[in-house]
């Protein structure tokens, strides 16, 4: 009975390699071509402005988690159980938490930075913060890397301790981290993640307001020439964002909890948490003029490869049979 059951599990297991691992090669080739695209740009010399910034070190973050949840899960599953494996995965863990905390953060800045440049708020406060944040963008993105890696610190010394005592013990439960079943790290993982979403929820909230204000009062005024329509695809953009980072939070909360308190890992919930960043990606390719241009030229050069390569092989066969 116990090998059927292991067998089952294992059989399930494998059927979440194919949907991890197109989840995986999806997000990195979307992460790959936004970071390129920008990168490019600034080698060649052109203006990069404070969203690219932005947009690069989101991409390498969603990209670093990805890859760092992927390896783990294969690591927990295909390997051999060792006490060692299990503070390697405990680490690779670890650096996961600190790949989606900069996520969240960069994910919070770009939102403030959308809200300063195109919100129409005229106090003071709103002025300066808009000179500041702006003009020091890159310092922005460091200061939100070190207040991850400050998470991630948190994190690790947390359990770091009962972790190489355990090197010492008969552990009973080898397959379970050693933070699993404790609420402390529930809470420590929620108050790392609540601040830099508050940020991110009050400058959604206050960009939205202020766009609807301002279209309001346009469309009440005598000039009926404006065209509103850029104003409703911001709005429709960042509601858009604002549900599925609102999703994703959720899905992430409920992967936490279930960790945390039963020590059960929903890997397939995991699975779906980090293609749920690829889609946001791709959304955000199809928004920006710059990314969606070059994502048509980069399909466009495919579709002509395979196009010229099916003729090449047809020129060939009518040749063969003609011989």
């Amino acid at each position: 009975m116990a090998d059927a059951t292991q067998g089952g599990t294992d059989i399930q297991y494998l059927g979440l390699l194919a949907p991890a691992l197109i989840a995986l090669i999806a997000g990195l080739v979307i992460h790959s071509f936004i970071i390129g695209v920008n990168v490019t740009d600034w080698l060649k010399g052109r203006t990069v402005t404070s969203f690219d910034h932005v947009v690069i070190s989101l991409g390498i973050s969603r990209m670093c988690a990805q890859s760092t949840n992927t390896l783990h899960y294969f690591m927990a599953k295909l390997s051999p159980i060792k006490l060692d494996l299990n503070v390697t995965l405990a680490i690779i863990k670890s650096f996961y938490y600190f790949f989606m905390c900069a996520n969240i953060w960069l994910t919070s800045l770009f939102s403030i930075i959308f809200c300063l440049k195109i919100s129409n708020f005229h106090s003071r406060l709103f002025l300066y913060l808009k000179r500041m944040i702006v003009q020091r963008t890159v310092y922005c993105i460091a200061v939100s890397v070190l207040l991850s890696a400050l998470s991630y610190a948190i994190s690790l010394s947390m359990f770091w301790p009962e972790l190489t005592r355990g090197q010492t013990h008969n552990m009973t439960m080898v397959t379970k981290f050693i933070d699993c079943g404790k609420i402390t790290f529930l809470y420590n993982y929620i108050t790392g993640y609540l601040f830099p979403l508050l940020l991110y929820y009050i400058s959604s909230v206050l960009l939205f307001t202020s766009l609807y204000h301002h279209t309001t009062k346009m469309k009440m005024s005598s000039n009926s020439s404006i065209n509103l329509e850029t104003y409703y695809s911001v709005m429709t953009c960042v509601s858009f964002t604002f549900t599925f980072n609102t999703i994703c939070f959720i899905v992430a909360l409920v992967c936490a909890f279930y960790y945390y308190v039963y020590c059960v890992n929903l890997y397939w919930l995991y699975i779906i948490l980090d293609f749920l960043p690829v889609l946001h990606s791709s959304y955000l390719i199809y928004k920006t003029d710059k990314l969606r241009s070059q994502m048509s030229k980069v399909l466009q050069n495919v579709m002509d490869f395979l196009f010229q390569r099916k003729n090449t092989e047809t020129r060939e066969s009518i040749e063969v049979v003609t011989i």
